[in-house]
């Protein structure tokens, strides 16, 4: 089969003939239809510092992904083929404390598809059963190509209570896009985002928040000016990673605050633990979805009205793979997919 690989520690990927896999007694095989490239795909192909001290290589990359059921192992129940599927990226071990507890999100002994074991940048993908999406009501593949981010976005935004309050969230990428569609479709009143990027500020603004904000050249408290709030954020989704994020997440929130941090800090970050402390603020981490709560959710939001389709804005053939990742490093888009029927 086709597929995009890294053959070795270091810069680079190419698109070359795999071993075509198959599948074990409770694995699933999956023809891949579409893949979505992800910040963790950029860092493999350049090969970072982090991706030098996470990546198992050699092994084919990616774990964004949408297929069609090709075959199934003997002890596979609930899958068959034909069914159109997305995967949970996140491979548990089951028997570690918090998977026995029901907290497989929580796993000690995460493997990451396409990461540590052979991913979906390929013409076929194999997973065991208990990672598999099945999409039981019609769905553009390029969606479900899109569940893991999108899960990533539900997860965080998920965390506290939205009904009624008001929203920031720090960074326009992909992810913080999704997350403010799912705000609005669950009833907060006032959802604002920030960036410095012209172009995702305005995707945002076409997603439907009440404010799209500048941080290069506005600070985040004229946004309470602009939108008539007198006592700060309820809720703040930090998405960006970027040292300066929390510290004014802080600065603008109310007593009670709480912050759902997704965004992988690029430095060290100084906060206030003071004003934590005295303002009661609540922090918590976001890593992947939780298994399989937040894809209910995703499931549920898609069927009752929630569109994040435009956060789609760009699709490549699998053969043109450098340029698509070229524009997803490039930052002036949304969500890169490619398509693995045109190989």
């Amino acid at each position: 089969m086709k597929a995009l690989y890294k053959p070795a520690a270091g810069p680079g990927l190419e698109l070359t003939e795999r071993p075509e896999p198959e599948p074990g007694p409770a694995e699933v095989k999956i023809r891949v239809l579409r893949a979505g490239i992800c910040g963790t795909d950029l860092h493999i192909e350049s090969w970072d510092p982090w991706a030098a001290s996470a990546v198992d290589a050699p092994l084919v990359v990616g774990h964004e992904f949408c297929g069609e059921v090709v075959a199934v192992g003997a002890e596979v129940r609930d899958v068959t083929v034909g069914d159109l599927v997305s995967g949970e990226g996140h491979v548990v071990c089951g028997t570690c404390r918090n998977c026995r507890a029901g907290r497989r999100h929580l796993c000690i002994r995460t493997q990451g598809l396409g990461v540590n074991r052979d991913g979906a940048f390929a013409e076929y993908v194999v997973l065991p059963e208990s990672n598999v999406w099945v999409h039981r009501t019609p769905l553009d593949p390029d969606l479900g190509a899109i569940f893991d981010p999108f899960g990533n976005a539900v997860h965080t935004a998920l965390s506290f209570p939205l009904v009624g309050e008001d929203v920031l969230i720090t960074g326009a990428g992909p992810i913080g896009l999704m997350a403010a569609a799912v705000c609005r479709h669950v009833g907060a009143r006032f959802v604002v985002i920030t960036d410095v990027s012209a172009y995702r500020l305005d995707l945002a603004r076409r997603m439907g928040v009440d404010l799209a904000l500048d941080v290069s050249t506005e600070r985040i408290a004229s946004a309470q000016r602009h939108l008539g709030m007198v006592e700060g954020f309820d809720v703040a989704l930090e998405m960006s990673g970027h040292p300066s994020a929390l510290p004014e997440v802080l600065a603008n929130l109310n007593h009670g605050g709480r912050i759902a941090m997704l965004g992988l800090p690029a430095a060290p970050i100084e906060i206030d633990w003071g004003k934590v402390v005295t303002h009661m603020i609540t922090i918590k981490g976001i890593y992947g979805r939780e298994m399989f709560e937040t894809w209910y959710a995703m499931s549920a939001m898609l069927r009752s009205g929630l569109d994040i389709s435009s956060v789609i804005t760009h699709r490549f053939p699998a053969t043109r793979w450098a340029e698509a990742f070229a524009t997803a490093r490039g930052g002036q888009c949304g969500k890169v997919v490619l398509d693995w029927t045109v190989v």
